[in-house]
C-alpha cells in the first residue's frame, strides 16, 4: 500500500494538541479475532463517519512479526485507529511510529484488557495500577507521532469501585497532554473472571464515567460498555463526547447504519444493494490475492439478523462447498435468496 502521513495537528497555547471534538462520536471497539481489516471495511460501508479500531496489536508482534500482515489496511477504512498493547515506552514509541507511517489516524493504548495472557505481558488493564508508567508510555508516543495518542481503560481494578482511583489515573495522563479517553464503564477483575465475564459481571457505572467528563471538561470522553442499541447510545451521548459499540455491530451490523442515518441525516448513505455490490467486489479483490473467502465473509454473517431468511444468508456464507466453489459471487447469490428489504 502507499504510505500516507498526517500533518501535525494544531496545538493550543499550552502546547496541548487539539483534537476534533466530533471525531469520536461513534466508534467501533477494538476486539481480538473480530475487528480485522475485512470487518472494518464492512463497518465503514454501513457508517461512513464511524471511527473503527484494529484488534489489539502487541509491540512484540511488530518488533518480531510480519509488519505488513499486522498493519496493512484498505484506505477506505479511514478514519481507523491502531490499538497497541505494551508497557515499555521505547517499544511503544517504535510501534506508534510504524502506525503513523502506515497511515493510521490514531494510536490507542490498551489499558483495559483483563485476559491472563495480556497480564503475563504486564499490559492491558493491569497497567491501571501503574499510572506513571502509562504516562511515560503515552508521552513517548506523543513525542514521536503527530496523530492523536489516546487511551482505552476501565473504571477500576478488581472490586475496588472508588471513583478516586480512575480520577487519579486519568488525571495523571491528562497532565501528559492526553485528551481522548475511551472509558469502559466497568472494573476489570484480574483474577477469577474470564474476559467474557469481564464484559458482563462487573457492574456498569455510567455515572462515574460521566463524572470524568465533569472533572476534565476539555478532554473527550467516549463511553464504552453495555451499549447495544441506538436508543442506548442516544441516551448516553448527552453526557459524553462519543460512544463506542463492542459486540453489538458483530451480532447486528445494521445498528451502525441505523445510527448513521439518525445522527447524520444530511449524508447520502449507500443503498443496501450498493453495499452488497461493494462487498462482492471487495471480496473478489481479496480472494485474488489469496485471502480465503470464508475469512472475508465472516463479519457479514449477522448482516440480516431479524429479517426473513436471515438463516439462509448465514448458512450460505458458512457452507464450505459454496465458499470453495462460488468465490466472491456467493455474496450476490446469497443476497438474491434473502431479497431486498
Amino acid at each position: 500500500m502507499t504510505l500516507s502521513f498526517t500533518p501535525a495537528p494544531a496545538t493550543s497555547s499550552s502546547g496541548v494538541r487539539a483534537v476534533d471534538p466530533l471525531g469520536w462520536q461513534l466508534c467501533v471497539a477494538p476486539m481480538i479475532d473480530v475487528t480485522d481489516r475485512h470487518c472494518r471495511y464492512f463497518h465503514r460501508l454501513l457508517a461512513p463517519r464511524a471511527r473503527v479500531y484494529t484488534e489489539m496489536i502487541t509491540t512484540g508482534a511488530l518488533t518480531h512479526g510480519d509488519i505488513e500482515r499486522h498493519l496493512a489496511f484498505s484506505p477506505q477504512e479511514q478514519p481507523v485507529a491502531l490499538q497497541l498493547g505494551g508497557s515499555e515506552p521505547h517499544a511503544l514509541q517504535a510501534a506508534a511510529r510504524l502506525g503513523e507511517r502506515w497511515g493510521y489516524d490514531e494510536i490507542n493504548l490498551n489499558c483495559g484488557c483483563p485476559s491472563e495472557r495480556v497480564q503475563k505481558g504486564s499490559f492491558g488493564a493491569c497497567l491501571m495500577a501503574e499510572p506513571m508508567l502509562v504516562a511515560d508510555c503515552v508521552k513517548a508516543m506523543q513525542d514521536t507521532v503527530s496523530i492523536p495518542v489516546t487511551v482505552k481503560h476501565r473504571l477500576g481494578l478488581d472490586w475496588d469501585e472508588s471513583y478516586g482511583f480512575v480520577r487519579d489515573f486519568v488525571g495523571t495522563l491528562y497532565d501528559t497532554g492526553c485528551r481522548v479517553f475511551i472509558v469502559h464503564a466497568r472494573n476489570a477483575v484480574l483474577k477469577g473472571l474470564t474476559p467474557k465475564d469481564n464484559r458482563e459481571v462487573p457492574a456498569l457505572r455510567y455515572d462515574h464515567a460521566a463524572q470524568l467528563k465533569i472533572d476534565f471538561p476539555d478532554a473527550l470522553m467516549v463511553l464504552n460498555g453495555g451499549l447495544v442499541s441506538r436508543a442506548d447510545c442516544e441516551l448516553e451521548r448527552q453526557r459524553f463526547d462519543g460512544v463506542m459499540l463492542g459486540r453489538s455491530p458483530w451480532h447486528n451490523p445494521m445498528v451502525l447504519r441505523e445510527m448513521a442515518q439518525a445522527w447524520w441525516p444530511q449524508d447520502s448513505l449507500m443503498s443496501e444493494e450498493a453495499i452488497i455490490e461493494a462487498l462482492a467486489c471487495y471480496a473478489q479483490s481479496q480472494t485474488d490475492i489469496g485471502v480465503p473467502l470464508r475469512v472475508v465473509v465472516r463479519p457479514l454473517l449477522g448482516l440480516f439478523n431479524g429479517r426473513p431468511k436471515s438463516r439462509v444468508w448465514r448458512r450460505m456464507l458458512s457452507d464450505s462447498t459454496l465458499l470453495n466453489a462460488s468465490k466472491a459471487d456467493l455474496i450476490r447469490q446469497a443476497y438474491q435468496v434473502v431479497g431486498a428489504a
